[in-house]
């Protein structure tokens, strides 16, 4: 059940616009007619910023989201913002509650393991495909990647580690070359943002993911798709250890 300070949590989305979008359409050869820019379009952008802002873990668990706040935030009205709450809830990660605000869902242990379980097949299949393609640069992107994220996790800058991870991930999913699996992927972390948000603040842990994360770079140089799918599967698994005794514990006050 949220608390009364999460209706009133500040959430860090990028505004869609500041004022209502114009579009410039010629006529002839020096006149032009500006119009507004299709509602639909409007609701698209809303849609991918909320989707970023779960993604990018600045919504916890259970945390509520006011419609109208939210339209504020994003410069527009409450309509494209309430199209785009739908189609996230449609993908699970948002659930209604009102007309008014909408809930990010409660992390619960059923939840967890659900999306734990689906993350390590597509992932997997995602880090064993990018082996086929991945550059001499693009390698060294990734370790670069690979480097500044440890250095954020070591600082404790958990923002920075959130964002760090998460682009590390998808530079190896996008090497699958495949846009349909990147894309299920990408629903997935829409749940897995608000978890990641408890993760990195709430949670007793001491796995980095420099081990894992440094089993896969050496997989992907070798070309190796079973040592990549193993890496993967192993991060995902070794990283939740800690969360999973954490709602453990959870539960276990909640009972008692």
């Amino acid at each position: 059940m949220s608390t009364p300070t999460d209706a009133d949590a500040p959430v860090a989305i990028s505004s869609t616009s500041q004022s209502p979008p114009l579009r410039v359409t010629k006529i002839g050869s020096d006149q032009i007619r500006i119009e507004p820019i299709e509602q639909r379009n409007l609701s698209a952008r809303t849609y991918v910023a909320l989707k970023d802002a779960l993604i990018a873990g600045n919504f916890r668990p259970g945390q509520r989201l006011l419609m109208q706040d939210l339209a504020e935030q994003l410069g527009t009205s409450v309509t494209p913002v309430r199209e785009a709450c739908m189609r996230l809830v449609s993908e699970r990660g948002l659930e209604v509650r009102s007309g008014r605000f909408v809930t990010v869902p409660d992390l619960t242990m059923a939840r967890y393991i659900e999306i734990r379980t689906i993350r390590i097949e597509l992932e997997g299949l995602a880090a064993e495909f990018a082996t086929k393609n991945i550059t001499r640069a693009e390698l060294a992107a990734i370790t670069d990647l690979q480097a500044r994220f440890e250095a954020a996790d070591h600082a404790h800058a958990s923002a920075e580690s959130i964002k760090l991870n998460r682009d590390f991930h998808f530079m190896v999913y996008r090497l699958a070359r495949m846009e349909m699996l990147t894309a299920h992927i990408e629903s997935l972390w829409i749940s897995m943002g608000p978890i990641l948000n408890v993760y990195y603040n709430e949670v007793v842990n001491d796995y980095v993911g420099a081990e894992e994360h440094t089993h896969l770079i050496k997989a992907l140089r070798a070309k190796d798709g079973k040592k990549a799918r193993a890496a993967i599967t192993m991060d995902i698994l070794r990283g939740g250890e800690a969360l999973l005794g954490y709602l453990k514990n959870k539960a276990a006050a909640g009972a008692s």
